[in-house]
């Protein structure tokens, strides 16, 4: 997977830092706050840039899948006993894949803003099915539900550091899956797609299976995402928590970490994941109003948004790449 030994001391490092260094040394905050819904949402990333980055297909409905995996792994706990909290993850990313088949089929057809308004109604159509089909919710009055506790071969993950270690395990699993898909033969059919798919037609690539593959694929990441989301980070199983915003966070997470890029999911995602902290400490120190952080917050995004699709389309991990090439050379500038 990692043919360069750079990288592989470099992925051997941070999985040391992840798996042993934060356990030991940081604060349940820390842990709460910052890393379980940074790896989710890197884990959700990557989801989306399986779809609009290596096959090509602009979606607005992460959240939608990450709402289905999440009803879904919510509703096998609540109706069939004793079923383990890992298959029903599992199940729910099954039920968000197949969903995302269905609407998947107008790509087809159409591309490019067209695909994207489909997947726009979506969104919109799964939240609408969550709030007023009674049966989601396990009849709720308030559609709010409180997610089952997990619990793995006897153990309780109940403390901020065992759910992000849960979590953790999970997204270096699924992300070095992703790693190894695309670069194999569904990887190369997608990227081919991408690239121009008349073409790849030609030259014999299945335009159909292709792109249905694509889409089933990414949103049972999206699915698996948004269990975790639910059960690891928020706590409960609610349909506001995957709103149209949530999609756009994670758009936004690709396009900034970087399109066609497994490493720029978790750039992205830690990037934008950080920027609100960082915001509100700068807010707190400089004495500003509490009313100018979400605004502030916007006017960041937009800009940074900007500054990328100018400067370095590729995002951060294009840039990461250059600095890796200039380390590789240095000191040597030739």
């Amino acid at each position: 997977i990692f043919p360069i030994a750079q990288d592989r001391i470099g992925i051997a490092l941070m999985l040391l830092v992840a798996f042993v260094v934060i356990p030991r040394t940081a604060t349940p905050y820390f842990f709460s706050a910052i890393m379980t819904p940074f790896m989710i949402y890197a884990l959700a990333t990557i989801g989306l840039n399986i779809l609009t980055g290596y096959a090509g297909q602009l979606s607005l409905g992460t959240a939608a899948f990450m709402a289905v995996g999440a009803f879904a792994s919510y509703n096998f706990m609540a109706r069939i006993d004793g079923m383990p909290v890992l298959l029903a993850f599992i199940l729910g990313g099954i039920c968000a894949a197949l969903v995302g088949i269905v609407f998947g089929l107008p790509s087809l057809r159409i591309r490019g803003f067209y695909l994207a308004a489909s997947t726009l109604a979506t969104q919109f159509f799964v939240v609408w099915c969550l709030t007023k089909v009674p049966w989601f919710t396990n009849n709720s009055a308030s559609g709010v539900i409180t997610a089952q506790q997990i619990e793995i071969l006897g153990y309780r993950f109940d403390t901020p550091q065992s759910k992000y270690l849960l979590v953790l395990v999970i997204v270096t699993v699924m992300a070095l899956m992703a790693k190894n898909l695309v670069r194999s033969t569904t990887g190369r059919a997608w990227m081919a797609i991408r690239d121009m798919d008349v073409a790849a037609e030609v030259i014999g690539f299945r335009i159909v299976h292709t792109k249905l593959t694509a889409f089933a694929i990414s949103s049972f990441y999206c699915g698996v995402a948004g269990a975790l989301y639910a059960y690891c980070y928020l706590g409960t199983v609610e349909p506001e928590a995957y709103n149209l915003d949530v999609s756009f966070r994670i758009l936004f997470m690709v396009l900034i970490g970087g399109v066609g890029s497994i490493l720029g999911s978790f750039l992205g995602a830690g990037f934008i994941v950080l920027i609100p902290i960082a915001l509100s400490y700068l807010v707190h120190y400089t004495g500003l109003s509490n009313s100018v952080t979400s605004n502030l917050e916007l006017m960041v995004f937009g800009a940074l948004i900007i500054f990328f699709l100018i400067v370095e389309p590729h995002g951060l991990a294009r840039l990461w790449q250059i600095g890796k090439e200039k380390l590789r050379l240095w000191p040597f500038p030739h």
